[in-house]
């Protein structure tokens, strides 16, 4: 039956079907093998109804919502500035406030694509402007993207904690350390480059400009205080404080800065909808694809076939992270972490690893694949932007990975980088 679930998904992914149909066609053949037929099939529609069930799910359109209203507002450039403001004029500055931006704007929307677009825009040009290549600079902006998977909010932790039942909160804070962690190596990797290539710097800023800058972006830093101050402060949880952002979006761009007007709300809320219908289709057929494999012991089986239990908690968390990184290099990363997570869970429990540490790992494996050709998703959101072939978007991607794996290693072998916020504010 494996064999046949398998064979069938990837002969529908060559000829060219949006992953959501390999997956339920996989699920329908293993249903009526296991079954014998198609007669109970209301039970496998009544569990990929339960995939998109749990209440922390509302969370995903909300943050989809905010994140859609701040990439057509002025967010995205008020931040822009002020980093750029203190650290323009350093070696390798301009790279950095790049790196820099993605991470504060990824704490504002929680989304790869939205952070591509809105940071990338217009900073890419005046990177190219600067003197960077373009292959350079197209790759810093597609991992620096990367870290909003792990700078709360995350929708792929969002994802993971509700399928292994683990807390959201927990997870939102956990991401803080590896996310700064990597700015830090790519911020390292910009100055090395600027000095190599003798990358011109920018205007030094004066202290009267940097204060305005600051003043202008205090608004939009309002939300990453919205998200982790109302969390840990006890006052929302993770789905309210995904509503208190898309109402504090609303009131930013249209109200305060009036940068959208009313006729802009049909074209956000229809992006955001489309946007929204696509994930929650994938998490309702990832969801059904995932009790099929579970009811049939397919995931106990592959585990058992390559010895993954028997290698102990850093074997284990060796081999989620080289199958998540696999498997995000050739499908979206939200059906890696329906699909996947639930084979590992076993392993996962039979080891004693903390679960917390292990949907960072799996988050960060995520941004990594997004990133790494040949089919990464946020290489062809870049594609699309800026009009690039693939071959110039993906050649300077190969030093960014590696500081990715690398920060991968430094986890598993030091997990308070990540787990030391949260058990400071879960003390």
């Amino acid at each position: 039956m494996t064999t046949i679930m398998v064979t069938t998904m990837i002969a529908l992914l060559l000829l060219g079907f949006p992953m959501m149909i390999p997956l339920i066609t996989a699920a329908v053949i293993g249903f009526f093998m296991m079954f014998n037929g198609l007669g109970q099939m209301d039970t496998l529609i009544q569990q990929m109804m339960a995939g998109i069930r749990p209440a922390s799910l509302i969370a995903v359109p909300m943050f989809i919502l905010a994140a859609d209203i701040m990439t057509r507002g002025q967010s995205a450039e008020r931040l822009i500035n002020m980093v750029m403001s203190f650290i323009g004029h350093v070696k390798g500055g301009l790279a950095v406030s790049t790196a820099a931006s993605c991470t504060l704007f990824g704490a504002v929307s929680g989304s790869t694509q939205a952070t591509v677009v809105a940071i990338g825009s217009p900073l890419r040009p005046k990177m190219l402007k600067a003197g960077y290549s373009d292959s350079f600079t197209l790759a810093l902006i597609i991992n620096a993207s990367d870290i909003a998977f792990l700078i709360p909010p995350s929708i792929g932790m969002i994802i993971y904690g509700v399928i292994s039942g683990t807390s959201i909160g927990e997870l939102f804070i956990a991401g803080i350390g590896p996310g700064l962690l990597i700015l830090l190596m790519f911020a390292t990797y910009c100055v090395i480059y600027a000095i190599v290539k003798d990358v011109p710097t920018e205007p030094r800023s004066t202290w009267r400009t940097r204060a305005l800058s600051v003043r202008d972006a205090l608004w939009p830093l309002g939300f990453p205080v919205i998200i982790v101050g109302g969390i840990y402060g006890g006052i929302f949880s993770p789905t309210e404080a995904a509503a208190a952002c898309v109402l504090y979006a609303i009131v930013l761009e249209f109200v305060i800065f009036r940068s959208l007007k009313a006729a802009d709300i049909y074209a956000i809320a229809k992006s955001t909808g489309l946007i929204t219908a696509v994930v929650f289709i994938l998490v309702a057929v990832g969801n059904g694809f995932s009790w099929i494999i579970s009811f049939a012991q397919i995931p106990q089986e592959i585990l058992a076939a390559v010895g993954i239990q028997e290698a102990g908690p850093t074997g284990v968390l060796i081999a989620i992270c080289i199958a998540f990184f696999v498997a995000c290099m050739f499908v979206d990363p939200i059906v890696v972490i329906l699909v996947l997570t639930p084979i590992f869970a076993p392993a996962v429990e039979a080891t004693g690893l903390d679960p917390v540490l292990v949907g960072i790992l799996i988050t960060l494996q995520v941004a990594i694949g997004s990133a790494t050709p040949p089919f990464g998703c946020d290489i062809f959101t870049a594609i699309a932007i800026f009009k690039r072939p693939y071959l110039d978007v993906i050649k300077g991607t190969p030093p960014f990975i590696f500081i990715l794996v690398l920060a991968a290693a430094l986890l598993i072998m030091f997990p308070q980088i990540a787990l030391f916020l949260r058990d400071l504010a879960y003390a």
